[in-house]
């Protein structure tokens, strides 16, 4: 099993296959033309094997952590009709049944990428869903994997090395991280040691064990690729180029010291086959989690009620930020916290209850991990300047929801329009600032030359421009008259509930 990567481009697939003798027959070849490029000579020698004992030996981890590793494998109940009759595609002998039930957890009598006709299944008959991996974690049977993993199975069967099974209690599963716990009924079980993710170096060597296509305690190396790469909202991954694959899912991604650094849980590939790219949660996330879902059931998170976007480096020199930081406030949730305290669409949140905010995912693990119902500090630089608001963080709901956008109105101001940067513009309606809950600015009837060139479009209202915050036509006329066209102007915009900043450029270059 295999979740997608979560990035804010399209999903890609992420069905992969990949084979590790590939891997070590390049070790090998390297290690064998070191020895054929050394003089004969014995005094020559040394160097060869010095070079050949530089290459890490996964032996011992093997033995070490293998058998705190465990293969996870969930059913469904499906309810229908008698089986036979409704056609579910050709018959296959026993052997090939064999073969894509347990290599690619496909059902018996059903091809890989076919849907079960439920006409032939009998009533509440299990089916197996799918493979992944795990690990003990204490001693007691608390078993961590991916919430992807156990997500809508009936049941969850965990087996051991030593080829025990035992059906498992689903303790929580945090789809934001993508984090499960089960728990087995044992005790005295091996278990794993949890290492310091901060001391982990990029370039680093690391060890995955795990059931790609079901083949249990596989085990794969690789080096760590980058840390701390934003492909979730809540979760900085690991990234390696360890061999990952389906049913990999939830293993353990391992340190030379044994320590379990991450939970293989993504891979990114444009073919559908594994091309070096794998992402793990780190451990101290996954701990914080697990400890949460393991007193509770679920994870609680703090919430501010603001939509963020990125600051980019023109628009952070226009504003005179100095550097490409912070959190762009792109919408405030009316009446929640961020309102409450003064934020406003455009601010930049610089900092969050005294902690740097440097880009924009930092801030939702930075609230996020705030206890609802406390008081945090937040810093926001707004037309200029850097100014502090007192927040009191309340709880990010389970699911996210949406907010309707508010309706335009139908009334049409007398237009004017902004001759060299190609703005036809309309002072807002009273109506038009009720429905839109804003105090001032004005509204862009058309576009041409250097305002279409910077992304502005009929229906978008201008909030402020070069830090000057706008009231109507008249004053966005004189604003525009004061500032040095010879530099690109900064103007913030609404665009339905979302601000956003844009670069007009009237300068030719």
């Amino acid at each position: 099993m295999m979740q997608e990567a979560r990035t804010e481009m399209p999903r890609s697939s992420w069905r992969a296959r990949s084979w590790v003798w590939v891997a070590a027959a390049s070790i090998a070849g390297a290690s064998t033309l070191g020895g054929l490029l050394m003089s004969p000579h014995a005094s020559h020698a040394q160097p060869a094997v010095a070079a050949a004992r530089g290459l890490p030996d996964f032996t011992d981890l093997v033995e070490q952590v293998g058998p705190a590793v465990v293969n996870i494998r969930t059913t469904e109940r499906t309810r229908g009709g008698q089986r036979g009759g409704g056609g579910a595609g050709p018959e296959m002998d026993e052997e090939m049944q064999e073969f894509f039930r347990r290599f690619f957890g496909v059902p018996p009598g059903q091809l890989p990428g076919q849907r079960q006709d439920p006409r032939r299944q009998a009533p509440d008959e299990e089916q197996q869903r799918g493979v992944g991996s795990g690990f003990i974690f204490t001693t007691d049977g608390y078993v961590m994997t991916n919430a992807h993993v156990v997500d809508g199975a009936d049941e969850v069967y965990v087996t051991l090395t030593d080829k025990r099974e035992f059906k498992a209690k689903l303790i929580g599963a945090d789809k934001r991280t993508d984090v499960a716990v089960v728990k087995i009924e044992a005790a005295g079980l091996p278990s794993v040691k949890i290492g310091d993710v901060s001391k982990l170096k990029v370039g680093e060597w690391v060890m995955a064990i795990g059931s790609p296509f079901g083949l249990e305690n596989t085990v794969t190396a690789g080096i760590v690729s980058a840390k701390a790469r934003d492909t979730g909202e809540f979760v900085p991954f690991i990234q390696t180029d360890v061999a990952i694959n389906p049913g990999n899912s939830g293993g353990p991604l391992i340190n030379l010291r044994g320590e379990v650094v991450g939970i293989n849980s993504q891979i990114l590939s444009r073919s559908g086959g594994f091309m070096g790219i794998s992402f793990a949660i780190p451990m101290d996330e996954a701990t914080r989690v697990a400890d949460q879902l393991r007193a509770g059931g679920r994870v609680v998170r703090g919430r501010i009620g603001v939509q963020i976007g990125e600051v980019t480096k023109d628009v952070a020199e226009s504003l005179g930020l100095g550097k490409a930081a912070g959190a762009l406030v792109r919408s405030v949730e009316a009446g929640g916290p961020a309102d409450k305290a003064g934020v406003e669409a455009g601010d930049i949140i610089t900092r969050f209850d005294g902690k740097p905010v440097e880009k924009s995912s930092d801030l939702p693990r930075l609230v996020g991990g705030t206890k609802p119902g406390s008081k945090a500090s937040l810093q926001v630089f707004r037309r200029g300047s850097a100014r502090d608001l007192g927040v009191t963080v309340a709880e990010l709901e389970p699911e996210p929801g949406r907010r309707a956008a508010a309706p335009e109105s139908k009334q049409a101001p007398t237009p004017s329009v902004v001759s060299g940067l190609g703005l036809t513009l309309a002072n807002l309606s009273e109506e038009q600032k009720r429905e839109l809950k804003l105090r001032g600015g004005v509204r862009v009837e058309a576009t041409e030359g250097a305002a279409a060139r910077a992304g502005l479009r009929e229906g978008d209202v201008i909030l402020s421009v070069g830090n000057v915050e706008i009231v109507d036509v008249k004053q966005f006329e004189a604003v525009i008259a004061k500032v040095d066209k010879s530099k690109p102007i900064n103007v913030l915009f609404r665009r339905g509930e979302w601000a956003q900043y844009a670069l007009i450029r009237t300068a030719t270059r």
